[in-house]
């Protein structure tokens, strides 16, 4: 709506600019035919620029905010340098040079400024510290999740106990996959598809978790990019951090210095500290490496090996820790029944 009353206010002031130029002197001793050509004209040149406007639907702000502050910074060098040339340069005020010189030098400086900007326009944070021009998302870092993320649907848990106060983004082309996945003829791709899908809905029906889909900005022109390298690209663009489960983003997001977090060091440190005496409740579901051990499941998934345990399988038994160990697949828990404990 706003940008509906915008163009109509540029209309309208064209159309005022015309009645001016009908009441000038010139203008009333020109032919019957020219003021019509210059209201003609003063339609036609909004309706052109807003065409334009239409026609590029995808905006980059660093471009135009590069262009625009290229072109201020150029004509202000362009007046100091104007200054400082005017008491060196040998000529008189009535030379011609003092005509096309602030053209000629003008046209220079705001070529190279808006050059140097739009090459350096991921660095505009350091020149103006209190404005952030790179940044697509408002508020507070924004989290980019990956597939792998979404379809493991842990981040939903933890959206939802309010662990993360900043909004998620998820990349245009992770959503095309997921829908592509969800229409495959494989089941199992199918299913990881339709399961990401749901996590999706289940995150945008949360009123307390706000979520964007954000298109692709310069990692879309890497063809040849894979779909974790453009992520990295994109957390890095939009200045957020990454949440995945995927080591191999994992590591390439430290290469490229973006914070990224991984979805299972979170649940490894949330999983529950046992100490020697804790008493548990398990149930046995089988037989350990020992002849006469019990092997049971915790609900977050840590295994309980339970020493005496085997003519326990398959019922819910008491148990009391007796050590605990720590694995790259996770932590082991060593205990013995109640009744065994002395």
């Amino acid at each position: 709506m706003a940008l509906v009353v915008l163009r109509a206010i540029f209309v309208m002031v064209s159309v005022g600019i015309a009645v001016l130029i009908f009441n000038s002197a010139p203008m009333r001793q020109a032919e019957q035919w020219v003021p019509w050509a210059v209201l003609a004209g003063m339609v036609a040149l909004p309706l052109t620029v807003m065409g334009i406007d239409a026609s590029i639907r995808r905006k980059d702000l660093t471009t135009i905010t590069a262009v625009y502050f290229g072109l201020l910074v150029g004509v202000l060098l362009t007046y100091i340098a104007m200054l400082a040339l005017a008491p060196v340069l040998p000529l008189a005020r009535s030379h011609p040079a003092w005509a096309w010189l602030p053209l000629i030098l003008g046209c220079v400086l705001c070529y190279v400024c808006t050059s140097l900007l739009l090459q350096t326009r991921d660095d505009f944070r350091f020149l103006i510290p209190f404005v952030e021009f790179a940044r697509d998302v408002r508020g507070l870092r924004p989290n980019v999740l990956d597939a792998a993320a979404i379809v493991d649907g842990r981040i939903a848990d933890l959206a939802e106990a309010g662990i993360f106060e900043s909004r998620f983004v998820v990349p245009s082309f992770v959503l095309d996959e997921l829908q592509v996945a969800a229409d495959s003829a494989d089941r199992q791709r199918r299913l990881r598809g339709r399961r990401g899908l749901d996590v999706l809905s289940r995150l945008r029906t949360n009123k307390t978790v706000e979520i964007d889909v954000v298109g692709p900005g310069d990692e879309a022109d890497e063809d040849d990019a894979s779909a974790e390298s453009r992520v990295v690209a994109l957390a890095r663009r939009l200045g957020g951090r990454i949440v995945t489960n995927d080591a191999t983003v994992v590591k390439l997001a430290g290469v490229r210095a973006v914070p990224a977090i991984n979805v299972n060091d979170v649940a490894v440190a949330l999983k529950p500290a046992f100490v020697p005496g804790d008493a548990l409740s398990v149930r046995l579901v089988k037989q350990g490496e020992e002849p006469d051990q019990g092997v049971g499941y915790l609900d977050d998934g840590t295994m309980v090996v339970v020493e005496n345990g085997r003519d326990l399988i398959g019922r819910t038994a008491n148990v009391h820790v007796t050590s605990t160990l720590q694995t790259t697949a996770g932590r082991l828990v060593f205990a013995r029944p109640e009744a065994a404990r002395i």
